[in-house]
């Protein structure tokens, strides 16, 4: 399949399920001869992923909510115009594990910083690059909590349940409020989550190449 390139990003909570169901949406584009490539936030190059560990790191020092944002939106506008923006311009697909999304619900809706000032960020970083398609994977966050508990947590891992709580509603706001999510129900079993995956994006990528 070619032509235009599509720009698909996955998102959710810890525990969810995103690496594994990321997996298959490779395989789906492996099946259907896309063009792609799969990268994540924050990171995607060398300085993202940098400022990734920086972010995910365990510390003593409290980082203020707005350090917090400005580093994953400076690791973004590397990714963008490094990564994403070149790779759709050659018209190849981009999966990607969370985008600004993510920073709407975890430093807006977990750490509390103003939707105007990440709309501010967002605008100044990718402008008009939106997803084309964002599925959602939601589930309930004691459920999501309870899957990550045998690994080693990091800084966001080992936040509240109030924490989380808060990430999970601002994820279910924005996505009531725009036409590109789709909500997936991870809590479903794996066979299940990933036949709705599936049918996602069998619909989508007819409209895509009818387009």
């Amino acid at each position: 399949m070619t032509g235009q390139g599509m720009f698909l990003t996955l998102e959710g909570c810890e525990g969810v399920g995103k690496t594994t169901n990321a997996n298959l949406i490779e395989s789906i584009l492996q099946e259907n001869d896309v063009s792609y490539i799969r990268t994540r936030e924050p990171g995607g190059t060398p300085l993202a992923e940098s400022l990734r560990n920086m972010l995910l790191e365990k510390r003593d020092e409290q980082v203020h909510p707005l350090a917090e944002a400005l580093m994953v939106f400076a690791a973004r506008a590397q990714h963008v115009n490094h990564v994403i923006r070149p790779a759709l311009k050659k018209g190849q697909w981009v999966l990607c594990d969370r985008f600004t999304d993510a920073s709407f619900a975890y430093q807006g809706g977990g750490r509390g910083v103003s939707v105007s000032v990440l709309e501010q960020l967002e605008e100044m970083v990718h402008g008009d690059l939106q997803p084309n398609l964002t599925l959602y994977l939601d589930m309930p966050v004691e459920l999501a909590l309870s899957r990550i508990q045998s690994r080693e947590l990091d800084r966001f891992e080992v936040e509240k349940k109030l924490f989380f709580e808060n990430v999970r509603n601002a994820y279910l706001l924005r996505a009531s409020g725009q036409a590109r999510f789709r909500i997936i129900d991870a809590s479903q079993s794996l066979d299940d989550v990933q036949q709705d995956i599936r049918d996602c994006l069998s619909e989508f990528m007819s409209k895509a190449n009818m387009a």
